[in-house]
C-alpha cells in the first residue's frame, strides 16, 4: 500500500479555539512537508482555495455562513509548488484539487501547467507534478471570473449547466496541456436534455424560461447553449516540454466524464473515502476499460483516496490510554469542522465522519486500513485536519511510519 499526505493548510480555529496567523500557517507547513519527505511519504498533496471564505459570509446567499476563518491559505498552487520542491529531496507535489473554473480559467491554468513543467525539467529535478483539477466546490469562488448565468435560460438550467460547462473547459484544458493548437469551434457542444435534471419539475422550469428566452413556439426536447468559452486557434507555450513529468487527476465522480477525459490524454481519478466501496470498484473497473492507453494499464494507485487520520501514539500511555485519547480528539475535532460547516453538531454526521476517518492506536489504525482498503491502495493521509499543534501533526505523522505502515505493508 502507498501512503501520500495530504495538506489542508486550513486558517480556522481548532476545537480549544486556537486559530494561527498566516505565517505560522506556512511555517507549519513547510515543517510537516520536509519531515513527510524524510520520512518517505510518496506525495504531498496541496489544498487549493481561492477568495476568502470569511468575507463570503456578508454575501447575499453565503455558502458556509458558519465558517470560522480561511477553507485554506494555498491560492496560488504552482508558486507553493516550486518552494516546496525546492525544500524537498524526495517526495513530489500535487494539487487537491485546481478548480479550473476559477484561476482564469482553463486556458490559463494549462499555460501555468506548461511553464511548470518547463522550468521543472530546466532544473533538472524529475519529479513529477500531479494536478487535480475539478470544477470546484464553491460557486463564490468562480462567479468573479465570469462563470454565471448569462441569461434567463442559463439561470434555470444553472444545476446542470454549470457542470456542463466544466466539460467544456475540462476538454480545452486538456487539449492544451497536450501541445494541440484549436479555435473553439472544435470544442464540444453544451446540449441539454431531460436526463440532465433531476427532476420533471427542474426540466420544465428550463422548457419555460427558453419559449420566453428565445421566442419558442412549444417546449424543446433539447436545448443548446452557448459556448462559455470561444477563441480562434491558440495554442500554450512553452510547447516542448516533458509530459512524463505530469499526472492529471480528475476530481469528479461522474462516470461518463471520466471516460470522456480520458479521450485526450490519461487523466487518473481523485475519490474520498466517504466514496461506498461499490463505487470504488466500479470506478476501477470502468477506468481499467477506458483509461488513455498512453497511461499504460490502470492501476489501484491511480485513484488516490483521501483518509482522515486520528492516531494517538503518544509517550507513557499505554494501548489503551491511546486508543481512548484518539477517539476524544476525533471527536473534538469533528465537532469543530460540523459546527464551522453547518453552524451545528449533527451527531449522526459526526458519527459518519468517525466511520470515515482511522482512530485509534497504532495497532488499531493498521487494523482498520487493512480490513477497509485494498493492499495496492494509495491513501492520502490528513493529519492536519482541524489541528494547528505542528510538533503533534509531526509526531503523529512518524507513528503512522514507523508504526502503522509497517504493519499494513507487513514489517510486522
Amino acid at each position: 500500500m502507498e501512503f501520500d499526505i495530504f495538506f489542508s493548510i486550513s486558517q480556522t480555529p481548532d476545537s480549544s479555539g486556537y486559530c494561527p496567523d498566516e505565517q505560522t500557517m506556512y511555517s507549519n507547513y513547510f515543517q510537516q512537508l520536509k519531515h513527510a519527505d524524510e520520512l518517505g511519504y510518496g506525495v504531498a498533496w496541496i489544498a487549493q482555495a481561492h477568495l476568502s471564505t470569511e468575507t463570503q459570509k456578508s454575501n447575499r446567499n453565503p455558502v458556509i455562513p458558519h465558517w470560522e476563518g480561511e477553507v485554506g491559505l494555498c491560492t496560488d498552487f504552482f508558486q507553493l509548488a516550486a518552494l516546496s520542491f525546492a525544500e524537498t529531496k524526495n517526495i513530489e507535489i500535487g494539487a487537491a484539487v485546481l478548480a479550473i473554473l476559477a484561476n482564469g480559467g482553463p486556458i490559463a491554468v494549462a499555460e501555468r501547467v506548461g511553464n511548470f513543467c518547463a522550468l521543472q525539467e530546466l532544473r533538472g529535478d524529475d519529479r513529477k507534478l500531479h494536478i487535480g483539477y475539478s470544477a470546484g466546490r464553491f460557486q463564490f469562488m468562480a462567479s468573479p471570473y465570469g462563470v454565471v448565468p448569462r441569461d434567463a435560460v442559463e439561470e434555470a438550467a444553472w444545476p446542470a449547466l454549470r457542470g456542463q460547462i466544466f466539460w467544456e473547459a475540462s476538454e480545452i484544458f486538456l487539449r492544451l496541456v497536450n501541445g494541440e493548437a484549436f479555435s473553439s469551434d472544435s470544442v464540444r457542444s453544451t446540449i441539454l436534455s431531460r436526463d440532465n435534471f433531476r427532476s420533471d419539475e427542474d426540466w420544465e422550469a428550463v422548457q419555460t424560461a427558453a419559449i420566453e428566452v428565445r421566442g419558442l413556439s412549444e417546449p424543446p426536447l433539447e436545448i443548446e447553449f452557448a459556448q462559455r468559452y470561444e477563441f480562434e486557434d491558440i495554442k500554450c507555450i512553452p510547447q516542448n516540454w516533458n509530459r512524463d513529468l505530469l499526472t492529471l487527476i480528475l476530481g469528479s465522480h461522474e462516470p461518463a466524464l471520466q471516460i470522456e477525459a480520458n479521450r485526450h490524454r490519461p487523466v487518473q481519478v481523485f475519490n474520498l473515502s466517504i466514496t461506498p466501496p461499490k463505487q470504488i470498484e466500479a470506478t476501477h473497473e470502468r477506468m481499467a476499460e477506458s483509461y488513455h492507453p498512453d497511461g499504460g494499464d490502470w492501476q489501484r494507485n491511480m485513484m488516490p483516496r483521501t483518509l482522515m487520520v486520528f492516531l494517538n501514539n503518544e509517550e507513557n500511555l499505554s494501548p489503551e490510554e491511546r486508543s481512548l485519547a484518539a477517539h476524544a480528539e476525533a471527536e473534538a475535532t469533528l465537532n469543530s469542522y460540523w459546527r464551522a460547516l453547518e453552524g451545528t453538531i449533527d451527531p449522526a454526521k459526526v458519527a459518519k465522519a468517525t466511520n470515515n476517518a482511522v482512530i485509534g492506536n497504532a495497532e488499531e489504525v493498521a487494523a482498520q486500513i487493512i480490513e477497509r482498503f485494498h493492499p495496492d491502495d494509495r491513501l492520502m493521509l490528513w493529519f492536519d485536519f482541524f489541528r494547528h499543534d505542528s510538533e503533534r501533526v509531526q509526531r503523529d505523522m512518524t507513528a503512522f511510519m514507523n508504526n502503522v505502515a509497517t504493519i499494513v505493508n507487513g514489517g510486522n
